[in-house]
């Protein structure tokens, strides 16, 4: 997969301008530009976005891509962005919930629903539809939610990286929650800043979000991350120091490979 991110704007004293171009404008770039590779947002500040808008867009790039959208959600973590769009930081989680109702209700044929966010009536359709008729939302952190919530919505949880025994206790209480209100099992899937020396054999430093290591220790963390449930790790390079392209056909060489 190939994971675009969702900064409105640029807040210095946050250290990270994030990724500079709309994700859904990128997304059409890229759904024409791939064939094969998942694409993804992690994701997609739903507070801030009116989920029609949201719905409109993700289900246009999940045609355009042949079905190959991931959709991430999150609430937020800029308050300087908040009241730029005239709204509050306070109350996002609410936010984040009506939404995700208002776009899980667009999926049905002439949609019936009220919210906050305004009123299907059953008189309209939202066109196109998905590839798959649902959009695959993955839930993006805690989201200002409990953590029932969490494992009761979504397709799927995207956490933030931890040791690989803190990551299988979070894993398992987040599977243990939606069994409980009889989900079926759900991906769970993490970040991970990645800085890869030259040295395979080198041992991890910690970085932010992250570590830098050898190809060795970079793949036994990622065997023990899969065997304690978590399907998928999105590594992030902002932090690597050798040139990316090497970097990215190291990765292929010595991990995928």
């Amino acid at each position: 997969a190939l994971w675009l991110r969702d900064v409105p704007f640029h807040v210095p004293t946050f250290g990270d301008a994030g990724q500079i171009h709309d994700p859904f404008v990128y997304l059409g770039f890229l759904a024409g530009m791939t064939r094969d590779i998942a694409l993804g947002v992690a994701s997609v500040i739903l507070p801030l976005r009116h989920p029609a808008h949201v719905a409109k867009a993700a289900a246009s790039a999940d045609q355009l891509s042949g079905g190959r959208l991931l959709l991430g959600v999150a609430s937020g973590d800029r308050p300087e962005e908040y009241p730029a769009l005239g709204m509050t930081f306070a109350d996002r989680g609410a936010r984040i919930r009506e939404s995700l109702a208002y776009i899980r209700a667009m999926a049905a044929d002439y949609p019936s629903h009220s919210g906050q966010h305004g009123t299907l009536t059953g008189a309209m359709d939202l066109l196109p539809n998905p590839a798959g008729r649902r959009l695959p939302i993955l839930i993006t952190g805690g989201a200002q939610q409990s953590p029932d919530w969490l494992a009761a919505h979504g397709d799927g949880w995207m956490t933030y990286p931890r040791d690989v025994a803190a990551q299988a206790r979070v894993v398992q209480d987040y599977r243990a929650r939606s069994a409980r209100v009889g989900a079926p099992l759900r991906p769970v899937m993490q970040s991970l800043y990645v800085d890869l020396v030259a040295d395979r054999h080198a041992s991890a430093e910690p970085i932010h979000l992250g570590f830098r290591s050898g190809a060795v220790f970079l793949k036994s963390y990622l065997a023990a991350l899969r065997d304690h449930g978590v399907n998928h790790v999105a590594l992030n390079l902002r932090f690597n120091h050798a040139d990316i392209e090497d970097t990215m056909k190291r990765l292929a060489d010595e991990l995928l490979g």
